[in-house]
């Protein structure tokens, strides 16, 4: 699944237009490899993801095409948050 899509379906970014803004930014590691929006997201990969001041990182559980609301976060699991 593309990394832009997979942020909107998790819910980690609202929009995906957004969300292919931030990964062009360079923004975004997926294993430690900066990212584009076009990036493959597979399960088990670790995404660390720069909001302003805090960096995100996230393990993927799961890959799905839809998910309801109450269901996004069960895509993937924080491992840390960390002020910069």
């Amino acid at each position: 699944m593309r990394l832009d899509k997979f942020l909107k379906i998790s819910r980690l970014i609202k929009r995906r237009t957004l969300a292919k803004e931030v990964a062009d930014q360079g923004r975004i590691t997926i294993n430690g490899n900066v990212a584009k929006a076009s990036s493959d997201v597979s399960k088990g990969d670790e995404l660390s993801i720069r909001f302003g001041q805090k960096i995100v990182t996230v393990q993927v559980n799961d890959l799905r095409e839809t998910v309801r609301k109450d269901e996004a976060e069960t895509l993937y699991t924080i491992v840390k948050e960390e002020r910069v």
